[in-house]
């Protein structure tokens, strides 16, 4: 019997990764973008080249899936608002099928990834899932009961807009919270913690690299940290316990199985893991702190692709 085949395609801040993949979720062609500062139209154009390209490797596509960093509304199809592109307000699912002649389906770019998490990742097997992706900030996705998760109209599971600091830093994201998660544990904060720490620390090896002109950003003091950097590493473990915070609230609010933590940050391993496993432990009500399982990605960089592919493969064929 001949595979099924859609296009994934999640769509980020600063890049986009599109691919074909098949009903086993196997990859079958991928497709980069870099973009940082178009407007909605030519963002728009991007992604329908990307996918024309695609199809020009697989013409037998049966419909086009998604990610997208934005609130959407699941009635409609809409992009409601997006911190990172310039999609408030497009009708994305009626003009991308439009444009495409494709049956297209669209979500938060989260939600196909803790999707894709679920059904054949590191939470495979659990019925009660929570995602966090840290990148520039923080997008959330849940599974619960074996279904996603979208609230009443589909702009449900934020969970990085939650509050950790009542009085914390304002979110950057066009949200109007102060203290909210991504704010002070994404991998944008992994860097300004980079930068605070070299400050104080001149004869480290981040305080040094900082002093030559370096970009502080969370990739130098991952990689940093890695290296044995004891300034880096202050550094990770800070941003580490703050996610615990989070981590604790997504606990004993959802009792999940799992919590899965995915996103670029993630590079880090658990340098950044262990110290928020270790704030959940201290913090949790038991017995779901005792029960959950904290886990990296399975899918990496690829769970947004793979999550919006996988929505299109189980979209509703009405």
């Amino acid at each position: 019997m001949p595979r099924r085949r859609v296009i994934g395609i999640d769509a980020g801040g600063t890049k986009l990764l599109g691919g074909v993949v098949d009903d086993r979720l196997a990859v079958e062609h991928r497709v980069h973008r870099l973009w940082l500062g178009e407007d909605s139209r030519r963002l728009l154009d991007i992604m329908v080249d990307v996918v024309t390209e695609a199809r020009d490797v697989a013409p037998d596509i049966e419909a086009v899936g998604f990610g997208i960093p934005s609130l959407v509304d699941q009635r409609s199809g809409e992009s409601v608002m997006s911190p990172h592109l310039p999609l408030d307000g497009v009708p994305f699912r009626d003009l991308m099928s439009e444009r495409l002649g494709l049956p297209v389906v669209v979500d938060n770019d989260a939600n196909g990834a803790a999707l894709a998490e679920q059904r054949y990742g590191a939470a495979r097997g659990a019925s009660h899932v929570a995602m966090l992706t840290l990148g520039t900030g923080i997008g959330g996705g849940l599974v619960l009961g074996g279904e996603l998760y979208r609230g009443s109209t589909g702009a449900g599971a934020e969970l990085g807009h939650m509050t950790v600091d009542l009085d914390g830093p304002p979110c950057r994201s066009g949200c109007p919270n102060r203290g909210c998660l991504e704010t002070v544990a994404s991998g944008r904060a992994i860097g300004e913690a980079g930068v605070e720490i070299a400050r104080r620390r001149a004869d480290s090896a981040l305080g040094r690299a900082a002093a030559a002109g370096e970009e502080v950003t969370g990739a130098l003091v991952t990689e940093l940290a890695h290296d044995g950097d004891s300034a880096a590493r202050e550094a990770i473990e800070q941003v580490g316990e703050r996610l615990g915070a989070g981590l604790v609230n997504l606990v004993n609010v959802f009792n999940p199985e799992v919590v899965v933590i995915g996103g670029g940050a993630v590079a880090a391993g658990d340098l950044l893991l262990g110290p928020a496993r270790a704030i959940l432990a201290e913090r949790g009500l038991r017995p779901n702190r005792d029960q959950v399982r904290v886990v990296p990605a399975h899918f990496g960089p690829e769970a947004g692709m793979l999550g919006a592919a996988l929505l299109a493969l189980e979209r509703d064929p009405r």
